[in-house]
């Protein structure tokens, strides 16, 4: 197995276990104590508590959140992912109450590891797509 190859197993055995199955501890595992995150979403903390954080609060409001992968490219020791992830909104997110709709939100992500860890990520998440789906942004034309 190359190191790309190893690397891209990393970040899709990560991915899984945190945002799909909802397992904290791959946290620990998977991300290095140097982890920074580049782009932490909805305010959380760049480390990797801000990425346990993260993980929580989408599960907690979106119990069977799971992570669609479409395109998946390493080089070096880079791995950039494009997904789509979804769940149903069961619990409060940013407020907004249960609707029982699904939700979904594309993205890009971007790993750096370093000895079979994930040391930084950057990503660019569709927030103004998700925050329209909660209804705490207008619609397009609206």
């Amino acid at each position: 197995m190359t190191d790309a190859d190893a690397n891209k197993k990393v970040v899709t055995e990560f991915i899984d276990r945190l945002f799909s199955r909802g397992d904290l501890a791959a946290v620990d595992e998977y991300l290095s104590e140097e982890f920074v995150n580049h782009d932490p979403p909805f305010g959380v903390s760049a480390d990797r508590e801000g990425m346990r954080s993260a993980a929580s609060g989408f599960r907690a409001a979106f119990p069977d959140w799971h992570s669609e992968l479409h395109l998946l490219i390493a080089e070096n020791d880079l791995v950039a992912e494009v997904f789509t992830a979804s769940g149903t909104h069961r619990g409060e997110m940013m407020g907004v109450a249960p609707t029982r709709r699904e939700l979904s939100v594309q993205g890009i992500n971007v790993f750096r590891l370093r000895g079979g860890r994930i040391t930084e990520r950057w990503g660019r998440l569709d927030d103004l797509g998700f925050l329209r789906q909660l209804g705490l942004a207008p619609a397009v034309g609206a």
